[in-house]
């Protein structure tokens, strides 16, 4: 896993550099934070979008503590993160993982990824992780599981951000 992980951030380090995003005057130093910010980000986004949701959990207990890990499972404070027919806690838990290191990485770097695309992008993970384990409850729960999930959802895209 860590090799796969250094070969991604090798190669979007490279990608970064070479980018006509990134050329400047042949004179212009790159300033060594712009490696750092693109395997964070790399790192970040692999997390939120490349692995299943059940690989993301094991790696909450073995990931990388440069990152942000905690977690308040949704902090629903009138219904929580489980219910009769829905337990949210693993899609919270990746949820508060993207919003958290999406905020950390602004306050290491000045990056801009707090932004209401990202933000987007992350709810929008949310919402799938959440439908995914709908799939995966009885027949007769997956109705009012897809609702919870559709709350929350709609939940965190009026309170949660930019």
């Amino acid at each position: 896993m860590r090799l796969r992980f250094a070969l991604l951030v090798a190669v979007t380090s490279v990608l970064t550099v070479l980018s006509p995003a990134t050329a400047g005057p042949v004179h212009a130093a790159v300033h060594p934070a712009a490696h750092a910010v693109a395997g964070d980000w790399a790192y970040v986004q692999y997390e939120l979008y490349s692995v299943s949701l059940g690989t993301f959990v094991a790696h909450t207990g073995t990931g990388d503590r440069w990152y942000d890990w905690s977690t308040d499972y949704c902090s629903a404070p009138l219904v929580g993160s489980t219910g009769l027919s829905f337990d949210f806690r693993a899609a919270c838990r990746r949820h508060d993982f993207g919003y958290r290191n999406l905020k950390l990485l602004d306050r290491r770097y000045g990056a801009g990824l707090w932004n209401g695309t990202n933000r987007r992008r992350v709810d929008q993970q949310f919402l799938a992780d959440m439908k995914s384990h709908c799939r995966g409850r009885a027949v007769w729960l997956q109705p009012s599981c897809f609702g919870w999930a559709e709350t929350y959802y709609t939940a965190v895209r009026l309170w949660g951000g930019p």
